[in-house]
């Protein structure tokens, strides 16, 4: 009777909790197979990109491959939405005479919705399901002394460092070494969008390198050099870990390991980010209304957004008169990335100074990133617009001009994606004259900067 290992958002083989339970409960008569269960109508719901649904085909791709040296079958199939995943692995669990179905739990109210569906029926059906906790380095739900979750970061963060030091946080063991270079590559799926290969290489060597790289390297300096967008100096690995590429136990074990973090991982800025991983997914369990397109805080919800369609338009082709919104945009348009500092500024300027619906955004984001993740893209939207669970001030309102000459004083990274304002100096740059503004070919300011920040915190000030 085969063990199954239903793959989603994990595809990977190593530090793999479902694996590792099917592989010990195989025999010669029980082998391992795995599946993984395209949903392309409700990938387009849920905004995710192309260049996503890209990235996703070509791991699956090497996932392929991998498995197939080690005699493991991937079963590759598709069905519109989440609903017909439990007809669609009953039946292949008949087709394989398969007794039970090990898959990893994921945070979001949809794929939890599917997966209690889909348990009920294949166990009405006589398959018997495994399911793992879901995929974060600390996964006992954390609570505080009340027995309630946390609704602020930083006492989260500090309770969540003491259930790491009790936790066994060792990857998991799974396959043994294999050699996959005889085995050919399968056809990638109609669904399968364009992606920056070049920037994110999908074979687990070059993703494995990156990350000893970047722990080796560069988590020493990370704390001081991650706000700055034209230094390579995040690790980057977040497309990978958006699809479970690498598993976060495999970041937390290289960054002990490594030379720097051996000594200071536990104060290490770059595992505060990754605690903010696990605060935002369980944010979505706790409470189910951020998951439906509502803020966190329900008071917020009578804001009237302004709907203006000439500053949307703007903001999204990176056109707003403002260098530093402009490349950022202009990066996600050319990358499928953006960097973290930016993202909170291009979020702040929409929502906060544009005055438009968070929601729009964070949709936009989604349906543009390569590591597009519902916990951290809501997560992260609700807090720039002062919506959220443990939100920015609402009289906190970036000015674009001071954080481009604090985070990009040089106008290194600007002049990488405004190319036609290459030529200014390194002043003029982070707010051009009109004269430099029309000889570069580059628009004017589409909003005052201090009257519209002075709106918001009116509108905020009478919530």
């Amino acid at each position: 009777m085969t063990q199954l290992v239903w793959l989603r958002n994990d595809l990977r083989i190593t530090d793999h909790p479902a694996f590792e339970q099917a592989l010990n409960l195989s025999t010669a008569n029980s082998p391992v197979a795995a599946v993984h269960i395209a949903t392309p109508r409700q990938w387009q719901q849920h905004n995710e990109s192309p260049a996503k649904c890209g990235l996703r085909a070509a791991l699956l791709q090497q996932l392929h491959r991998q498995l197939a040296a080690r005699g493991v079958t991937l079963h590759l199939l598709e069905t519109d939405t989440f609903t017909g995943c439990q007809d669609t692995l009953a039946e292949l669990c008949k087709t394989l005479g398969c007794s039970d179905v090990h898959w990893l739990e994921e945070s979001p109210l949809h794929e939890r919705q599917r997966d209690t569906h889909t348990a009920a029926f294949l166990q009405e059906n006589g398959i018997r399901c495994h399911i793992q906790p879901t995929d974060q380095i600390v996964s006992a739900t954390v609570l505080n002394q009340q027995n309630q979750p946390y609704k602020v970061f930083t006492p989260f963060y500090k309770r969540w460092r003491e259930l790491l030091l009790q936790s066994d946080t060792t990857p998991r063991a799974t396959f043994n070494e294999a050699d996959i270079s005889s085995v050919s590559d399968i056809p990638l799926p109609h669904w399968a969008g364009d992606y920056r290969s070049d920037l994110w290489p999908a074979d687990t060597e070059s993703i494995h390198r990156q990350m000893h790289r970047f722990c080796q390297s560069k988590m020493a300096s990370y704390g001081n050099l991650r706000d700055i967008p034209s230094q390579p100096a995040t690790s980057q690995i977040s497309p990978y870990l958006a699809l479970g590429a690498i598993g976060p136990r495999e970041l937390l074990n290289a960054m002990q390991l490594s030379a720097w973090g051996a000594d200071h991982w536990l104060e290490s800025d770059w595992l505060r980010e990754l605690a903010w991983r696990d605060f935002y997914r369980q944010l979505l369990i706790h409470f189910p209304r951020v998951n439906t397109h509502k803020a966190f805080r329900p008071d917020t919800e009578q804001i009237r957004w302004q709907q203006n369609d000439t500053h949307w338009n703007a903001w999204c082709q990176g056109l707003t008169g403002f260098p530093i919104i402009d490349a950022a945009m202009r990066q996600l348009q050319q990358t499928g990335w953006m960097h973290n500092r930016l993202r909170m500024l291009t979020a702040s300027f929409l929502s906060k100074l544009l005055f438009q619906d968070w929601r729009k955004g964070e949709a936009f984001f989604m349906q543009h990133l390569l590591d597009g993740d519902f916990a951290a893209n809501n997560g992260g939207w609700q807090w720039s617009a002062s919506v959220g669970c443990d939100a920015a001030p609402y009289f906190r309102v970036f000015n674009p001009i001071r954080q481009s000459e604090k985070f990009d004083p040089e106008g290194t990274f600007i002049r990488r994606f405004l190319p036609e304002l290459a030529s200014l100096d390194d002043k003029s740059i982070h707010n051009p004259g009109s004269e430099q503004r029309q000889s570069c070919g580059y628009p004017e300011a589409i909003i005052d900067y201090s009257a519209a920040r002075q709106y918001a915190i009116e509108v905020f000030k009478q919530l």
